[in-house]
This record gives structure tokens, sequence and C-alpha cells, in this order.
């Protein structure tokens, strides 16, 4: 979760929504990201779109079979949808989301059992830390505004 947040770091330093995500493959890191969707104008550009993105490039493998994604903030529905597809077995995140958490909290995408794949969930690791960052950037932003 460390590397995670790190991530987050980088994103909160180019002043996008700060989390942070990694993929671990027999204990290594094969795919990071953080958010970067005002700089790329993309919509799809989270951090853990963009990690599974490079986990599948390391792998050459759309199925990131025996991986951990590790991410700062519960994921949304589209993030939660592609960990699904690409199936992750296990998914650990910090902060839960309560505004638009598709892992438990609002949704619970990654455990529906009426898709073809389910995801181990571990929620809460690092949770106070994770929380901080994002709430210390809202908080900056509003002031700003």
């Amino acid at each position: 979760m460390n590397q995670a947040f790190r991530e987050a770091e980088k994103a909160y330093r180019e002043k996008e929504v700060p989390i942070g995500a990694v993929v671990v493959f027999e204990n290594q890191i094969i795919g990071r990201g953080y958010n970067q969707t005002e700089r790329l104008q993309d919509p799809t550009a989270h951090a853990e779109i963009l990690a599974i993105t490079a986990a599948a490039a390391h792998l050459e493998s759309r199925r990131l079979l025996n991986t951990t994604l590790y991410v700062t903030l519960e994921p949304c529905p589209m993030c939660a949808g592609a960990i699904v597809l690409a199936r992750i077995p296990t998914l650990v995140f910090g902060a839960s989301d309560p505004k638009g958490g598709a892992c438990g909290t609002l949704f619970n995408i990654t455990q529906d059992s009426r898709l073809n794949h389910q995801v181990n969930v571990i929620p809460g690791i690092e949770e106070n830390k994770c929380s901080l960052i994002l709430s210390d950037f809202f908080r900056k932003l509003r002031d700003t505004n």
C-alpha cells in the first residue's frame, strides 16, 4: 500500500485527485498508476486503469491471474468492472468511497455473484493516511476557488 500511496502523492503534486495504484505479481510491482484525468483530458485515466494496463502489457496478457491490486481509494464502477474483466483475484484498498465506491460501499461489482469472476476485497488498509491526502487535496481546492 505504501507504493500505491507514493503514486497518489505524484497525483497530488500534479494537482490531480490523489489516488494511486499498483499491481503486484510474485512480490514484484508490474504496474503502477496515478490519476491523470486532467493532464490527459481522459475520463478513463484513473490510477487503477493505468496500473492494470501497465500490468497487462508486462504479462502480455489481458488476464492478471495471481496478482493483487493495491489502491488508495475504493474503486469506482468503471475500475471495478476492469478489475473483474482482468480477473484480478485480490483487491486491497485504503479509504472507502461513499459517493462512488463500487467494491462494497455504494455498489459491490467486484463480489457480484452474477458475474463470471469475483474478487477477494480487503478494505481499510492505511485508511486514515489515504483519507487524509484526499481531504487535504479537496480542502486546498476549495480554498483556492
